[in-house]
């Protein structure tokens, strides 16, 4: 059986939620959100347990509904999984979770989504918020079908309790790699491999956190997306992962040459036995649902401009850079996914 509906989020993680949030405002009555977890929350909740908000509660609201407590700390992991679902909770959305959605096509000037059991829904306007956290990117490198230890995204990662005493390199220089390293130097002979030196970001210059900064000077929003995603990774400290590095002797190496079945060979030569490596290498944007749809390029690319795609009546909202350096975050995916229904309700 069909079911129309006049707008399909498909995502109900940060960037899904504030979509259907906004929908109303620009003429989509009431906004159908599927959602292939068995709850809302998108990537947050499988995150890290340890994972901290590098951006103050103040600047970390989706519209419409403040970040609760102090605006000044930094919430955990669990206060942001908290927020979203109290979130979900106030929406005038349809939410259907443990609902997988496996195609999406135009037809007829309007677009067919199917899902994975069997249902078909019709809508004028699609907005594709799954986000760039559904596809852990590992790099190959020289000698990984030999390594014989353990190989981990930082996706898998949870807590450090499991690596006590053990070996590890953690492979990245941005926040979640420096993160994870602080925390695994605790319990275990940790080193930070990266291709270049860590970029170290002042969390609160001249007293005030560096996002009041963005704020002020219209750098949060400026529209710089294409120099933005040239440039390097840097990781934003108040001092306490650095000092956290120095004092339990973690060092920074360059990315190793190799693997071996026991371990590592450094860009120096220099072979060392490892027993677990963790990659906290990023993700790569995948819409597995759009092959066939003529908005994907040669490489599963989303082709789009600030989130409209290419073929008519779709969108796309939780692209990092999308059309600001906070696309892509709490504070920012609100402004996206506004631009993005402006835009869709005139083309109705």
């Amino acid at each position: 059986m069909e079911h129309h509906a006049d707008l399909i989020v498909l995502g109900a993680g940060q960037s899904g939620l504030a979509t259907a949030a906004l929908a109303p405002r620009h003429g989509f009555a009431r906004a159908l959100v599927l959602e292939s977890a068995d709850q809302v929350g998108g990537s947050w909740p499988r995150y890290y347990d340890s994972l901290t908000l590098f951006s103050p509660a103040r600047y970390s609201s989706l519209p419409g509904m403040r970040f609760p407590g102090d605006g000044d700390r930094y919430p955990t992991r669990d206060e942001v999984v908290d927020y979203l679902r109290a979130y979900a909770r106030r929406l005038d959305a349809d939410i259907r979770t443990s609902t997988t959605v496996t195609s999406v096509q135009p037809r007829d000037g309007a677009w067919m989504v199917c899902t994975e059991d069997g249902a078909e829904f019709t809508a004028r306007a699609v907005v594709a918020a799954t986000g760039a956290f559904r596809s852990p990117y590992t790099p190959v490198v020289p000698g990984c079908e030999e390594f014989a230890g353990q190989s981990l995204h930082a996706a898998d990662y949870r807590t450090s309790e499991p690596f006590t005493g053990r070996r590890v390199v953690v492979v990245g220089g941005g926040n979640s790699a420096v993160q994870i390293a602080a925390e695994l130097g605790v319990v275990a002979e940790t080193t930070l491999a990266s291709r270049r030196p860590i970029g170290w970001v002042k969390q609160r210059p001249l007293g005030r956190d560096i996002h009041w900064w963005l704020r002020r000077t219209g750098f949060d929003i400026a529209p710089l997306s294409r120099m933005l995603e040239r440039v390097p990774v840097s990781v934003l400290d108040d001092g306490r992962y650095r000092r956290a590095l120095d004092t339990h002797g973690i060092e920074r190496r360059e990315m190793f040459a190799r693997l071996t079945p026991d371990g590592v060979v450094w860009a120096d030569g220099a072979e060392e036995p490892v027993g677990t490596v963790i990659w906290a290498t990023g993700y790569r944007l995948t819409y597995p649902y759009l092959n066939g749809s003529g908005v994907l390029d040669t490489d599963g690319r989303p082709r789009h401009h600030g989130g409209i795609a290419t073929v008519p009546g779709l969108g796309f909202v939780g692209i990092e850079f999308q059309r600001s350096f906070s696309s892509n975050t709490l504070r920012g995916v609100g402004r996206d996914a506004a631009h993005v229904l402006s835009r869709l309700s005139r083309s109705r």
